[in-house]
């Protein structure tokens, strides 16, 4: 199993930027892939970025070419960095783990893009 902690969510204003991070309790080169899902109210919980233990990165249509997800390996963290925020990015981020258990969750970190 693996204990999944964001950070970096907050208020900016569109057109800003965000690194949210995530710190695994294990070395992420165990885990298959890592990944970063949001949910906005009254929606479902979607992918936004993913990454696999061999790099291969994939992105949702909605944020390619604004975000990048990347990974530190020495620090067991996955990142997000995210660029040019616009209101629609407005959501609770939540941190994924797939290991060949299961998936598991952080806690979420609300990102909030306004004027």
């Amino acid at each position: 199993q693996v204990q999944l902690v964001e950070s970096g969510g907050g208020l900016v204003e569109p057109g800003g930027s965000l690194r949210l991070s995530c710190a695994a309790s294990r070395r992420i080169l165990s885990i298959n892939a890592m990944g970063w899902y949001r949910q906005a109210p009254g929606k479902e919980r979607e992918l936004v970025a993913r990454i696999t233990n061999g790099d291969i990165a994939s992105y949702a249509d909605s944020v390619q070419g604004r975000f990048t997800i990347s990974r530190e390996n020495a620090k067991n963290t996955v990142y997000l960095q995210m660029n040019s925020l616009k209101p629609e990015d407005s959501a609770v981020y939540y941190c994924n783990a797939e290991l060949w258990t299961g998936d598991y969750w952080g806690q979420g970190t609300q990102v909030t893009v306004s004027s």
